[in-house]
């Protein structure tokens, strides 16, 4: 099949090329104002995060389906209003010291980053069954939060449904497709999507995709790389960013 050529929506690059998963991964709670307070601390100015929908169309930070993981709170957390989801302690599974730490907003999120003048990916996070509604609706909030940013979201996701979401409310957001596995059509449906950018577990990109990517225009990112051989093979390759829960091991500035 022939694959047309994109320009996407950035008319440049203007991310990192370090990125701290879910805030500081490892070192404090994932996907709390915490997480992302330490990374910053570390140096990281980029982070990557995970945004749902609560029953009630809050969009919220979260990566799973349920809630028993990384909350105090149990069941399908796309099932429960925010009201609910505020009163959960998402800090206290990962050590005493974040104890009490709350599930924020997308909209908690946009005023941390804009206030330290930092950068993020959402990777858009659906409960089953809401893909499209939650590309929608995060976009819609996005696109209103960061109006005024010098550098605008980047919005990620594994399911197209959710990024066909995100491209018809807001077209001017910059969108890349996620890939864990190299999926018939992921080319040309990130084309079709009008992404600017391949997210791809950091073991997929080799010579061949490296340059499948660069042929259509788009930009190259890898998760989640917590190797220091896995970085070496990456940025020999030229990826454009690095997603990582080690930032006590890796340098944003390198």
């Amino acid at each position: 099949m022939t694959v047309t050529v994109k320009t996407g929506a950035l008319a440049t690059w203007p991310y990192p090329r370090w990125i701290a998963h879910r805030g500081a991964g490892l070192l404090a709670p994932e996907n709390t104002l915490a997480a992302f307070a330490l990374g910053a601390r570390h140096g990281y100015r980029m982070f990557e995060c995970d945004v749902k929908l609560s029953a009630d169309g809050v969009p919220f930070l979260l990566h799973d389906k349920t809630l028993e993981r990384t909350t105090s709170g149990t069941g399908v957390a796309g099932e429960q209003p925010w009201a609910e989801l505020a009163q959960l302690d998402a800090g206290a599974w990962h050590s005493p010291g974040f104890a009490g730490e709350p599930l924020p907003t997308l909209d908690a999120l946009a005023a941390w980053c804009l206030q330290q003048g930092c950068s993020i990916n959402l990777e858009i996070k659906p409960t089953p069954g809401t893909e499209t509604r939650t590309g929608r609706e995060v976009a819609r909030r996005a696109a209103q939060l960061w109006q005024e940013a010098p550098t605008p979201p980047l919005l990620t996701s594994f399911r197209p449904e959710a990024l066909t979401g995100a491209q018809e409310t807001a077209p001017h957001l910059p969108r890349g497709l996620l890939l864990d596995t190299l999926w018939s059509g992921w080319l040309e449906t990130a084309v079709a999507l009008d992404c600017v950018a391949l997210v791809f577990n950091h073991g997929l990109w080799s010579e061949d995709t490296m340059a499948q990517a660069r042929a259509v225009g788009m930009r190259t990112l890898a998760y989640t790389v917590n190797d220091d051989a896995d970085a070496g093979r990456l940025l020999a390759l030229g990826i454009d960013g690095i997603i990582t829960d080690r930032v006590d091991l890796f340098s944003p500035a390198s």
